[in-house]
């Protein structure tokens, strides 16, 4: 059995590993085999699963929004899964410890254990990659021993479009929170692209929002325009004077303001309705009160229509037709319908 060569070994260093080893013999183990298993076990305590995740993180920081800064990805692993796992190496992790880091949550919050069980799905395939010797299948498994979740996913409280009319109209205090719900309204956006909404992204009546800040959009080549419609236009111009750093709606000391803003608002209010809800208050009118094709309304709501062959042949975003209808939504907010007969001859037509 070799113990390295002189001078990177002295004969003194030589002489305690012999004896260490001599050690090792006298209980009746083999010294080669229990260096090796021994090299086997610190190679992978190298890569226990906090490390694996962190580094799965980062190799997809690129296609998720604002990089991830949000901490959206990586939070239902750093809250559920990496307190109990994180320093095992990933190669001893089965479906049994899987399941029972994620029995508490499985059925009481189903949303985030099904998040916490897909991203380590995902370390797993990245610590393969890597080289690991890992189980692919321990998800699926894990699943399978968990059974079928219990809860019922429940949509976010969205108002009846009738009533949201006065909604808006009750909006008049001017405030930050107010003019942000307003345009939030008006447009259908998700709060993400609003929050951030800066001053450069507008050009006469077309909103730009850059690409990566689209959920559902990861990896797009293109950004998406909104188009503003007179009502939204007076909104931003009422906002403007609270820009900072070129952001429309700032935070009341950094940055811009919190997902959490509009939410507060509406519940001092007493109100269930919650902000995201107005895109599907949008999408309802859309649906009963207009002819809109359903690539059309679709579209106004940033989704992706089609397969990727039939988006690869279509190019258009429907501008022209999107403008028409959110014109007639913000005469249906901003007061009486003051639409002329052209217009609501256009939307039943296209």
């Amino acid at each position: 059995m070799g113990l390295g060569s002189y001078p990177d070994v002295s004969l003194k260093e030589a002489r305690d590993e012999a004896d260490k080893w001599r050690a090792v013999v006298r209980e009746g183990k083999d010294a080669i085999k229990e260096r090796e298993r021994q090299r086997r076990e610190a190679e992978q305590n190298l890569h226990i699963l906090s490390d694996i995740a962190v580094d799965a993180f980062e190799s997809r920081k690129a296609e998720l929004k604002g990089d991830g800064k949000a901490g959206r990805w990586f939070s239902p692993l750093e809250l559920h899964v990496l307190p109990k796992l994180g320093k095992m190496p990933v190669s001893q992790i089965d479906q049994r410890d899987i399941r029972d880091t994620l029995a508490p949550i499985w059925h009481t919050k189903a949303s985030t254990a099904q998040k916490a069980m897909n991203r380590l799905g995902i370390c797993l395939r990245h610590a393969a990659a890597l080289g690991l010797d890992v189980d692919l299948q321990a998800t699926d498994k894990a699943k399978a021993l968990l059974g079928k979740q219990r809860h019922t996913v429940k949509n976010i409280p969205a108002m009846n479009w009738r009533d949201v009319p006065a909604f808006y109209q009750s909006l008049d205090g001017g405030s930050v929170s107010e003019l942000a719900l307003r345009l939030l309204i008006l447009t259908a956006v998700r709060s993400f692209p609003l929050r951030h909404l800066h001053l450069d992204q507008i050009n006469g009546d077309i909103w730009t929002i850059p690409a990566e800040a689209m959920k559902g959009r990861v990896g797009a080549t293109s950004d998406f325009r909104v188009p503003l419609s007179q009502e939204a236009q007076a909104v931003i111009a009422e906002a403007t004077p609270f820009a900072r750093d070129g952001f429309l709606f700032p935070g009341v000391r950094k940055g811009v303001i919190s997902d959490m803003t509009m939410s507060k608002f509406m519940e001092r209010r007493g109100m269930t309705e919650r902000p995201h809800g107005f895109r599907s208050s949008f999408r309802d009118w859309v649906a009963e009160a207009t002819n809109t094709p359903h690539d059309v309304a679709e579209f106004a709501l940033g989704h992706t229509v089609g397969g990727k062959v039939e988006r690869s042949y279509r190019r258009t975003d429907f501008l022209e037709k999107r403008q028409a209808v959110m014109k007639l939504w913000a005469n249906k907010l901003s007061g009486p319908e003051t639409a002329d007969e052209s217009l609501l001859q256009f939307a039943k037509r296209h």
